[in-house]
């Protein structure tokens, strides 16, 4: 009895002192989001609290949905770099199943559709990587190039027009006032996401997976399956954002998306997702999409160019990844 008592005691001090971590992460994520948009309105031009923020959840839920899929991914220590293309492509099908020069099918079954091309997508990666053992860096790159060859082939790369209103509500539609029904999707999806991490078997063998493949391989959990499952979840939630995304247009433009995977990758890991795997936060993945898109909006309204806004993104995704180098040196110190 003393036995399993005193067993249980360390165990119980590591997970209070996970979730201390977990949540330090959170609050220094928040303070960073605060510290950035009161940096904006001070130096911004019309960049005020009431204008931006609704602006800037609109602009977000796309990117975020994509990053709860990819906290997934790199939770079990994989990458997916084709998630910017792989929306774009998902977004062109969008197009050929629901505009009217195409398929001009009904409403919800072209969003059906829609979600099933992400699962394929995502199953693809998935076969490629836990069964054929291609590197997740080597097989998402494949995708991403065969995603956005695909979607200038099936477009003659010209844009397609979603004229639907109801397909454009999804995402400009109020549901709530002052609340776009994107943001609400992605707060709904949020929930979902966090339910599915730490409720379910699909999260925790993820988690699992990422701490130690091998181990949990030996345990006699198929990891083949699981790790197959969760880029099948990341390419519906990919899906979801392509909805979300040329939703909030009207219409698709077939060369979008390279490079959107680098603010989906930047928003998981600055939400305190580990790179290596085994550990992720759902909390942290929508702070970090708010805080990515800030930037992105804050730096267009103090009139800088493109280019230097991507320099910016390709720093923060630098010190992104260096964060997490360094809290992996402290856990292991610990």
């Amino acid at each position: 009895m003393s036995t399993v008592a005193t067993n249980a005691a360390p165990a119980e001090q590591s997970r209070v002192q996970q979730f201390i971590r977990s949540s330090l992460q959170q609050l220094f994520v928040f303070a960073a989001l605060i510290v950035v948009f009161v940096f904006f309105m001070i130096f911004a031009p019309n960049f005020s609290a009431g204008v931006v923020i609704p602006n800037i959840l609109l602009q977000a839920a796309a990117i975020g949905t994509m990053a709860l899929g990819a906290t997934f991914v790199i939770g079990t220590g994989g990458i997916d770099l084709s998630v910017g293309t792989g929306m774009t492509f998902s977004a062109v099908m969008a197009g050929v199943f629901m505009s009217a020069e195409f398929m001009n099918l009904p409403l919800g079954l072209g969003l059906l559709l829609v979600l099933i091309v992400g699962a394929v997508m995502g199953l693809v990666n998935g076969l490629l990587i836990a069964y054929l053992h291609i590197p997740p860096f080597i097989a998402t790159l494949a995708m991403m190039m065969v995603t956005r060859g695909l979607s200038l082939i099936i477009s003659n790369a010209s844009s397609i027009k979603i004229a639907n209103p109801d397909y454009s509500a999804i995402s400009n539609g109020r549901i709530i006032p002052f609340l776009s029904n994107a943001a609400l999707i992605f707060v709904i999806l949020g929930i979902i996401a966090a339910v599915i991490l730490g409720k379910t078997l699909l999260g925790r063998y993820a988690l699992a997976i990422g701490s130690n493949e091998e181990a949990t391989r030996l345990s006699g959990i198929n990891v083949k399956f699981w790790k197959a499952l969760v880029y099948v979840t990341a390419g519906i939630f990919t899906a979801f954002g392509a909805i979300l995304y040329s939703g909030r247009f009207g219409f698709v433009q077939p060369a979008e998306g390279l490079g959107m995977e680098l603010q989906v990758i930047a928003a998981v890991v600055i939400g305190g997702t580990s790179l290596s795997g085994g550990r992720a936060n759902i909390v942290g993945t929508m702070m970090g999409a708010l805080l990515m898109m800030t930037l992105t909006v804050g730096l267009q309204m103090m009139g800088v160019a493109q280019q230097w806004q991507l320099v910016v993104t390709g720093i923060v995704v630098l010190l992104a990844v260096y964060a997490d180098i360094l809290r992996r040196q402290r856990a292991s110190a610990v």
